[in-house]
Parts: structure tokens; sequence; C-alpha cells
């Protein structure tokens, strides 16, 4: 016979565990807890012991140093967290250049990575307004809606063009990734291009190229040894080609998105590269990328016929099968 008001153990309410909100937690623990309300629950008593071991193990929130005093961190640090989390990088420390469409900064890599920097390029929300004509770079590639299915003809143009919030994130999405996946391709391919590590979101993670203090120079900031720029020269052609050959056309191409790091370069920004497979009238893209290349050399005495070098290149390459 069990006596009034005495604890029976089958008699108990299921238990039902729900996040607390923050702040609320503070409340919640300055409540006493009756040792009797949980002792004989089974479930309880496990989950009390992996909330000790969760506890004991929690990761420090990410507190990135350089965010700390920029006026748009909160924005920041929400593309570069999820990076921090899948133990990628372990800080933030600088700005290392600025462009229209994005930021590239300099992080401390994760003891994981094997490297002691990484470079993480974060888009601006609205970088598809500083994109100039970029109706020729749309049928270069596949677009995809916000379910990331592939959008063909009317379909394709409709839903890429529409003005609404929903259309304008699609097309975003579609451009990272599609300059993301370009540059694994072309790194897998044998280009010189910055090894990708990762992408989340409007945020690409990748080799870094510089110190600890400043990253690698632009070709446009340095001032070549003349007997350095016909090797860099050629070396840059066969980017060219070999990128062509895998079905890949920069699309913007100079002097201002190459890099220049221990006297080697390595190409980088294909937010405009071009897949010549899906829209044969892109030579003229090409040809301008030769052409910026062979300008650019011209000032250290490299000579070269920009039109025909790229005819040679295109034929060469993928001119059977896609004709100029």
């Amino acid at each position: 016979m069990r006596r009034k008001n005495e604890y029976n153990p089958e008699e108990e309410e299921p238990v039902t565990f729900v996040k607390i909100k923050p702040g609320a937690r503070e409340r919640a623990q300055q409540k006493p807890i009756h040792k009797s309300s949980y002792e004989g629950n089974a479930d309880v008593q496990r989950w009390l012991k992996l909330q000790a071991v969760d506890e004991q193990n929690a990761k420090p929130t990410f507190q990135p140093t350089f965010l700390a005093s920029q006026r748009d961190a909160s924005w920041l640090l929400s593309s570069l967290a999820r990076f921090y989390d899948e133990n990628l990088i372990s800080d933030v420390l600088y700005a290392v250049r600025s462009g229209k469409e994005a930021t590239v900064y300099c992080c401390r890599a994760h003891p994981s990575t094997g490297v002691e920097y990484l470079a993480a390029k974060v888009y601006r929300p609205r970088m598809f307004r500083n994109l100039r004509n970029d109706a020729v770079y749309r049928l270069s590639r596949v677009q995809r809606d916000e379910q990331g299915k592939a959008l063909h003809g009317g379909t394709r143009h409709g839903t890429m063009t529409r003005k609404g919030e929903k259309g304008r994130s699609s097309q975003v999405a579609s451009w990272i990734e599609y300059e993301y996946q370009t540059q694994c391709l072309l790194y897998e391919s044998g280009c010189d291009v910055p090894r990708p590590y990762g992408h989340l979101g409007n945020a690409v993670l990748m080799e870094y190229l510089g110190d600890g203090e400043e990253g690698a120079p632009l070709l446009s900031e340095v001032q070549l040894q003349r007997e350095e720029a016909q090797p860099l020269f050629e070396q840059i052609l066969r980017n060219i080609e070999l990128a062509l050959a895998h079905h890949r056309i920069h699309g913007d191409l100079s002097e201002y998105n190459i890099l220049y790091w221990q006297e080697q370069v390595k190409l980088i920004d294909f937010a405009q590269a071009v897949d010549p497979v899906h829209n044969s009238d892109v030579f003229t893209l090409f040809a301008r990328d030769v052409e910026r290349v062979c300008h650019y050399f011209a000032r250290y005495g490299v000579v070269a016929d920009a039109d025909a070098l790229a005819k040679r290149l295109w034929l060469r390459s993928i001119g059977a099968t896609h004709p100029m």
C-alpha cells in the first residue's frame, strides 16, 4: 500500500526537452532543482551526462580579431562562422583586397588544414549591380532555380530575370556556385589557380598567397624584371589554353586578376567565366583575354600578335568542335 503523495516513477509525466532561449538559461539556473524530481528517471540521467560532456568539449564562440571593429561585422560574421564551425579557420586577421563584387580576408587556418593561412572571399549582396552586360555570361552557363534545378529556354530566361527578391538571391547563388565550381575544375585540371577549400553561402575559402602581414600583389601592382616577363607570359598562355581545353574561358582576364607571388602567377576571379559548350558566340571574350595579356607584357618587350595567337590557341584546343 502506497502512502499519500509518495513518489511513483511509473506515474511520472513524460519529459520533453526544449531549447532554452538566450537569457532564460540564467534565470532557470537560479531556481533550486529538487533531486527527487529527476533521480529516478534514467532518460534524464543520460541527458544530463551528455550535457556535461557537451559543455566540457564545447567550442568557444567565434570572435574574429579583425571583425571586432568593422561596421558590417555582423554580416561578415554570419558569412564566415560556418568555416570556423567546420574547423577550417580559427580567426580572421585582415582584409587583403576589396573589389566591387567581394572582399578577400586573410584567415588563420585551423591546424587540421595543414596550412597557416587561408583566404576567404566574401561576396557582397549587391554584387550583380556591378556586373555589366551579363547576358552573354548567363547564356554561357547552366542556370538553376531556388531548388537547384537546371533551367532551360523560356523558363530559364523568365526565372533569372525577374525582379523579385527570391529571383535575385537565386541568381547571386548561381553565380557564386559557378565561380567556385570553375575554380575547382581548373585547379584539378592543373591550372595555376588558388586551391579551393570550401564554399558556404556567399563565401568561398581558398589557398592564401602572401605572408601573415600582406597578401600577394596583383600583377598590375608589381614591376617585373625584364628577364622574367617572357616566362610569365608563356605561363599565363598555358593556363588560358588549358582552361579552354576544359571548357572554360576566364571572360575578364587582365593584370588586375592575376596574382604575382614568388616569381610565379596565379589566375583569380572567375565570376564571369564562360563555357563555350553552352554558347558558341564567346570567341570575342576569349580573344579579349588574350589581347589584354599581350598588351600588358608588351611593356616588357614581349612581342606577340594577339589576334593570331587567340585564333591559334582556339583552333588547337576546341576549334574542331566549336568554330570561331
